[in-house]
């Protein structure tokens, strides 16, 4: 694959490494800065879907539990309908009903509460589960507590055996709240190739080098358009992935971190980067990588 317009289209974005890989091949690899743990920021979510449905097979939980069931220590004192209604399912979906955004980077540090799992639900639900989108570090950060509680340890600790190890990835750093739960929604601690075998594992449908290591069916659904975005291009979003151009689905963390999984061409495309602006690096993506496949 020749890389050679990609990168000066994309020498200004702030990109720092992007890799390419088809039908099981490397077809490029190209680096602007050491290969290197970076925060992942919101790639960190995908992992926590991946843990969501490795907890549902191995029955620690279920999408359709009400989290007044699954949080019934930690509801606020008046729980209206909304927060009643809704279940595990829309934790992973940005339409649990709550409209103001909350744990977000620039907010985390600020909070006076230590317990974020009672803030959260505290926060005002104010439409119904599943009918508006609204992207919100709530919902994922719950998902992962959950699966926490019901498996009796962090998350970092519930995935080595379950999804690092398999993909070869020594324990990674990811950011915790002030009880000490894995923050799911971010923060999780990556090179480029590790983010990177994340959407070879979709792309493979959950199997690793003859293992089913996340369940197939799981990855069919977080990888389909579940609920609608609003946006102008709206290309739908999975469990914890957006959709995207061509089909794709990704993981997608600020700054652009990105594993994107091209299932039409059997390929993925990943990318680290400190990208301010990422529609050129988008379309320098779609327009000089994704042609050549």
């Amino acid at each position: 694959m020749d890389l050679q317009k990609f990168i000066e289209r994309t020498e200004r974005t702030g990109i720092l490494g992007v890799k390419i890989t088809q039908n099981g091949r490397d077809m490029g690899k190209h680096l602007w800065d050491d290969e290197c743990r970076r925060n992942v920021y919101s790639a960190s979510k995908s992992f926590t879907s991946a843990a969501v449905g490795i907890a549902v097979r191995e029955g620690l939980l279920s999408l359709d539990e009400k989290l007044t069931e699954a949080f019934s220590e930690d509801l606020p004192k008046e729980v209206n309908e909304y927060l009643g209604q809704a279940a595990v399912r829309d934790l992973l979906t940005m339409c649990l009903g709550q409209e103001t955004p909350q744990l977000m980077g620039a907010q985390r540090p600020l909070y006076e509460q230590e317990d974020w799992v009672k803030m959260c639900l505290a926060f005002p639900f104010t439409c119904p589960p599943g009918t508006k989108f609204v992207y919100n570090n709530v919902g994922p950060y719950l998902a992962g507590v959950l699966v926490q509680r019901r498996a009796g340890c962090d998350l970092v600790s519930y995935l080595m055996p379950r999804l690092f190890r398999p993909l070869g990835i020594w324990r990674p750093t990811w950011e915790t709240d002030p009880k000490g739960y894995t923050f799911g929604a971010g923060g999780l601690f990556l090179t480029l190739s590790e983010l990177h075998k994340l959407g070879l594992l979709y792309l493979q449908e959950g199997m690793w080098e003859g293992k089913q290591v996340v369940p197939a069916d799981w990855v069919a659904e977080s990888l389909k358009a579940q609920v609608s975005t609003g946006f102008a291009e709206d290309y739908g979003y999975g469990y914890l992935f957006w959709g995207g151009p061509c089909g794709s689905f990704r993981a997608d963390g600020k700054y652009l971190q990105l594993s994107i999984i091209l299932r039409d061409k059997n390929a993925v495309i990943s990318t680290v980067a400190e990208c301010r602006d990422g529609k050129p690096l988008m379309d320098a993506i779609f327009q000089e990588l994704y042609p050549q496949l």
